[in-house]
């Protein structure tokens, strides 16, 4: 098993990052049950990856989650949970199984709003400006939450114009040594890369002329730090060594890129970086002041500006000195996410800031199953292709008026939803609960939205 797959979990097991939950009375005990429910996790997974479809897939974790209601395995496996319906493109459920709140802590500096000079501007605009000077550029990410990567796609085209040429991305593996000539991701290439939005990620810097590579390290003998020494040395060896005047941008997860500051057992992959390249970088945080599922799990920063500020787009803060603000030492900037509105029942951030348009698809053609899987994929991409876009639709069966079992024949309504796409050519396939594409055929999205995009 990769080791990045586990490496927030046994972050949060050192330094109590997760949710709160009702506790044994001994900090060891929960930790025991914790490092328990982890293996068992762990062969939850292992076990549902040997079925061939992702919704066969999804159907054993879940039914796994139900089984079980300790509250450490739900801490622990509410995560796993969420990378799979994450990657089916059931976003806000994905936030729901999983997301870390941020409550105050004693270092955070002050608020931009109180803290004079700071000017709220687009980070779309900001970054690339703040990037100019440097060769390396840190983003993080939630694993689970695609929101936290979806401005680091919009990013990469503006950071490719600025001279950046090297793209790193934590979750690829080493062994898919094609992904450069194929030009997409398939399920071969990585673990989160499974997702549409991280896939669209790496095929975007793909197609912009980045070089992609991939720096996982293969194995975790030797605790966190060792993993982070052996992070920043594949990266300095594929960059750095091959090409010292290179500039890279490194897509990771959470607390990889701090630059300073305790981590775990040692220093992050970050820190690890620096010491061997002893170039500048730039640590840009996007996991800290997004919407959680709950206001109570929102940073009291991240309210106020909502409140005042009222947002529609990413924003960071930036002085008159060109000096940007971060919640915590360590980031050079922290990002500010808005509140997440629901169209057809997906989140409107995946237009990922215009990029991408919203293509209705009517599920009457599911036929007789009670879930369907709706992918898109580029038309000039193989069937391997992890698609742009992908979304579940399930339907509600009408219940028999005299026994009132669900009758799977019937449905009381019909789903619908929207993919997001660029404007292009694609292949479109409904999959059913069997694993049997039911429908295929190819669809075409417009360059300026119509009246009734999607099919008829």
């Amino acid at each position: 098993m990769p080791t990045y797959r586990i490496a927030l979990t046994i972050g949060c097991l050192l330094l109590a990052c997760a949710p709160t939950v009702a506790r044994p009375q001994s900090a060891a005990e929960w930790q025991a049950l914790q490092l328990a429910a982890e293996t068992k996790s762990d062969d939850i997974m292992a076990g549902a990856n040997t079925h061939k479809g992702l919704l066969d897939q999804y159907e054993v974790m879940r039914q796994a989650y139900g089984s079980d209601n300790s509250p450490a395995f739900h801490l622990i496996f509410g995560q796993y949970l969420s990378w799979y319906q994450s990657f089916l493109g059931n976003y806000p459920d994905a936030m729901d199984s999983y997301s870390i709140g941020q409550p105050p802590l004693e270092g955070d500096s002050p608020s931009p709003l109180t803290d004079a000079g700071y000017v709220a501007q687009p980070a779309l605009d900001a970054i690339p400006e703040l990037a100019r000077g440097y060769r390396i550029v840190l983003f993080n990410e939630a694993h689970n939450i695609p929101l936290t990567r979806s401005l680091t796609v919009q990013l990469l085209s503006k950071l490719r114009q600025e001279g950046f040429n090297y793209f790193a991305a934590e979750t690829l593996y080493e062994s898919d040594t094609a992904l450069q000539s194929r030009g997409y991701p398939i399920d071969a290439s990585g673990f989160y890369t499974r997702e549409p939005v991280y896939a669209e990620m790496v095929r975007t810097a793909l197609k912009l002329g980045f070089k992609v590579i991939a720096y996982e390290a293969t194995t975790n003998a030797g605790g966190s730090d060792a993993r982070e020494t052996a992070q920043a040395r594949n990266i300095d060896e594929q960059v750095f060594k091959a090409d010292p005047q290179a500039r890279l941008v490194v897509n990771a997860g959470y607390s990889h890129i701090v630059k300073s500051g305790e981590y775990l057992d040692g220093a992050s992959m970050a820190e690890h970086l620096y010491k061997l390249t002893h170039i500048p970088m730039l640590s840009v945080e996007q996991t800290m002041l997004y919407p959680h599922p709950s206001s109570s799990g929102d940073h009291p920063y991240y309210t106020a500006v909502m409140q005042q500020l009222r947002p529609k787009a990413p924003i960071v803060f930036v002085n008159a000195a060109g000096e940007p603000w971060s919640l915590r030492p360590g980031y050079d900037v922290s990002v500010f996410f808005p509140p997440v509105k629901m169209l057809h029942g997906r989140p409107d951030w995946l237009s990922l800031g215009g990029l991408r348009r919203p293509y209705l698809v009517i599920g009457d053609r599911c036929k007789t199953s009670s879930v369907c899987l709706v992918e898109a994929r580029y038309h000039d991409e193989g069937a391997d292709a992890i698609p742009a876009d992908r979304m579940l639709l399930e339907q509600t069966p009408m219940m028999d008026s005299k026994s009132h079992i669900p009758v799977f024949s019937s449905y009381q309504s019909i789903p619908s939803g929207n993919l997001y796409l660029r404007p292009g050519k694609y292949q479109l396939t409904l999959v059913n609960d069997d694993d049997r594409v039911v429908e295929k055929e190819s669809i075409v999205v417009p360059d300026a939205p119509t009246s009734s995009s999607g099919p008829p």
